[in-house]
């Protein structure tokens, strides 16, 4: 199997001081950068992308999403994703390391934000016509700071993009109607610590005793915080994640399926073929076929 290729941000930056941080509009991006992603490909940093024109696929994780006027997404390091676009696609695109946001933001992480923290969350954000007046307006004030030689500028481009973030999850809490009640904000941070210590364990532990238990509450009380947010069980949650990986690794792992099986914590083939083909609708040989022909 071919690999998948993991692009780094200078590679976006030819003949710049290498930087933590770029910016572009889409239309100069998919002109200048057109060689590099236009197959699936994953990134080791944080992407967001606003489109203010065009049409389109973009496909995240193996999951297809619309892209129209208002489209704006969120992908986290390691995700893979290709798009189609029409050749009047406009918009906005900005991405930057862990490094550069934990540098003045200590506590604020980005896996607060529910559309970097989840394997459940849409990566996918369709603002109507006000708020995609506001993001474009953010958009712009960033442009501005990062072609500039302003005193303290990447302190003022932190502060634009964490604005956005915060609409955006404000967003997505209307979006999920999940957030509106104490009740409901109490519920969230609990499901935020699961899915944190989902991502240490999911290839050694599949068991939601096992979470439950790190986190002092009951198999039945993580159920329920589970459907409250995000409408499945936590089972559901972990093979989510589980099988997510698995299509990561059999896009990009030069190793056999036998092998990828083991690495997930599946000491049976059979089981985890089962398990697969359960999720996903087809078997992994069937996956690799569809994916890498």
């Amino acid at each position: 199997m071919d690999s998948i290729s993991v692009l780094h941000i200078d590679l976006f930056q030819p003949g710049k001081n290498p930087s933590d941080f770029y910016f572009n509009t889409m239309k100069d991006h998919l002109v200048s950068s057109h060689k590099h992603i236009e197959k699936p490909h994953r990134h080791d940093f944080y992407v967001t992308v606003l489109f203010t024109k065009g049409k389109g696929t973009h496909e995240i994780d193996f999951q297809k999403y619309d892209v129209s006027e208002g489209s704006l997404f969120f992908l986290s390091p390691g995700q893979v994703h290709s798009w189609e676009l029409s050749d009047d696609t406009d918009g906005y695109i900005f991405f930057f390391s862990q490094e550069f946001y934990d540098m003045h933001y200590v506590n604020q992480h980005l896996r607060n934000f529910p559309f970097f923290n989840s394997v459940v969350f849409s990566r996918k954000l369709q603002l109507e016509t006000a708020d995609l007046k506001k993001a474009v307006m953010v958009c712009k004030e960033i442009e501005n700071e990062y072609h500039s030689q302003n005193l303290m500028k990447e302190e003022l481009i932190l502060s634009l993009i964490t604005k956005m973030y915060i609409n955006s999850a404000r967003q997505f809490s209307k979006d999920y109607n999940t957030l509106n009640s104490s009740a409901s904000v109490s519920y969230f941070k609990h499901y935020q610590d699961f899915e944190n210590l989902l991502e240490k364990y999911f290839t050694i532990q599949k068991s939601i005793s096992h979470y439950a238990s790190l986190m002092d509450i009951s198999p039945k009380h993580l159920n329920r915080i589970t459907q409250t947010i995000v409408q499945k069980t936590a089972t559901e949650v972990i093979t989510e994640r589980v099988m997510l990986e698995a299509k990561r690794m059999l896009m990009y792992l030069n190793e056999s399926l036998v092998e990828i099986a083991f690495r997930l914590g599946y000491e049976e083939y059979s089981y985890f073929v089962r398990v697969f083909r359960k999720s996903s609708g087809i078997t992994p040989t069937q996956f690799i076929k569809k994916y890498k022909s």
